[in-house]
């Protein structure tokens, strides 16, 4: 387990624009056939059901089950990182994966602080990952 070779900050923000950029293209076409161009301009904050749905809930599903069954996201799988348990580098339990979810929100909280821990951590941790105990790692170095 001491050979796991850590994933850091930049590697880690391009997995995330790979996602981001990858949710965007189901989101953006599904929010603009249900709501019409309006969704786009509009400065209400909330425009019902699907806006939730497509917005938060799929998100969040999809995150949590693609780290269920691969340990990784799309974005974490092309760049060759996969998550693991901090303490043993195996494949962290379900609860691990809800609670790094979750985690997110604590990290994101005071300006992205949880986030940019990554790049000053010797494990390179986020606070999501620390509160979920896992680490993120290079594709055969765990």
């Amino acid at each position: 387990m001491n050979n796991m070779e850590y994933a850091g900050f930049w590697v880690r923000t391009g997995a995330a624009l790979i996602d981001t950029l990858l949710m965007l293209l189901v989101v953006v076409p599904a929010l603009s056939m249900i709501y019409g161009q309006d969704y786009w301009v509009d400065e209400s904050m909330f425009f019902g059901f699907w806006d939730l749905m497509l917005n938060y809930i799929v998100p969040a599903a999809v995150v949590i089950l693609f780290w269920v069954y691969k340990s990784a996201t799309p974005g974490k799988m092309i760049l060759k990182l996969r998550i693991v348990d901090a303490d043993t580098g195996a494949r962290p339990s379900n609860g691990q994966f809800v609670g790094r979810y979750f985690g997110y929100y604590v990290s994101t909280i005071p300006l992205l602080l949880g986030i940019f821990w990554v790049a000053f951590d010797k494990r390179k941790q986020g606070w999501h990952d620390k509160l979920a105990g896992t680490v993120v790692v290079r594709v055969g170095q765990e």
